[in-house]
């Protein structure tokens, strides 16, 4: 993954693959901030990113298998994180295609990265592919479901504050790849 390595818990590839998700900032937080804007857009937009991310990631791991270990630009991931941080943040009015859209292309670019890393380590990866892809079903249902059935406006405001806190955190992130540039 962006200079990272493989999970290694002993409970097998599967749980794996679900842990490396949660212990990986730069694949969680931009599922997080995806899941937040499609949650503030409504039930339909969550359940378009619900879809279309963990299919879009297994589809990216198999593409990153294939094409081996490529250069993974740490620049790139803080960068979408903080799009996606941002459009949380803002609540932008994006149409539904547009949202899909932007869940494929953050699974398929996530999820080559860590089928290159699976493939620079050798790794068989399949249940580490299925296991991230659970655990990115899970943090989008949940979240997502959650954040549409907010109605309070203090309460989207909340979920908005969170999105902004997602885009500064991925500026931090952006900091630390460049410090040595």
């Amino acid at each position: 993954m962006l200079l990272a390595h493989l999970m290694n818990t002993g409970l097998g590839p599967f749980y794996d693959g679900i842990l490396h998700l949660f212990l990986t900032p730069e694949d969680l937080l931009p599922v997080i901030a995806l899941s937040l804007f499609a949650g503030l857009r409504g039930p339909a937009f969550g359940r378009a990113v619900l879809f279309a991310l963990p299919g879009a990631w297994l589809a990216g791991t198999v593409l990153g298998r294939i094409l081996g270990p490529q250069a993974a630009l740490p620049v790139v991931a803080a960068a979408v994180t903080i799009a996606l941080g941002g459009l949380a943040a803002t609540d932008a009015p994006l149409p539904w295609r547009w949202t899909t859209a932007l869940a494929i292309g953050l699974g398929l670019l996530h999820g080559a990265w860590n089928g290159a890393e699976l493939a620079r380590a050798q790794a068989s990866g399949t249940s580490s592919a299925l296991g991230a892809a659970c655990a990115i079903f899970v943090v989008v249902a949940i979240l997502s479901a959650l954040v549409s059935s907010l109605r309070a406006p203090w309460s989207r405001i909340v979920v908005r504050v969170a999105g902004s806190w997602i885009a500064a955190a991925a500026l931090f992130m952006l900091g630390w790849s460049l410090r040595g540039v």
